[in-house]
């Protein structure tokens, strides 16, 4: 079953350089398929150049989904990510 998790993007910034690359780090210590959405797009939530590529600015609704054996720590260790850096809540 894929678990799943909504956030609103509240830094000023976004998800630019620095946290896209903590996001990143966060979704590949996981063997799940971690996705996230924005407006309509998928992209991998392991690839850089994939997430910076959907250019999430502040106040967007995005959802990220994991798929697989360790689903549920790796949305858990995306929350903790998304929460420690003020990028959403």
């Amino acid at each position: 079953m894929t678990q799943s998790k909504d956030f609103n993007i509240v830094a000023e910034t976004g998800i630019h350089a620095r946290p896209a690359t903590l996001l990143v780090q966060a979704a590949s210590k996981f063997t799940s398929d971690v996705t996230l959405s924005y407006q309509g797009k998928d992209v991998n939530l392991k690839s850089i150049m994939g997430v910076m590529s959907l250019g999430v600015g502040q106040g967007a609704d995005v959802t990220i989904k994991a798929e697989g054996d360790d689903e549920e720590a790796a949305i858990k260790a995306i929350v903790e990510t998304m929460e420690k850096e003020g990028l959403a809540k």
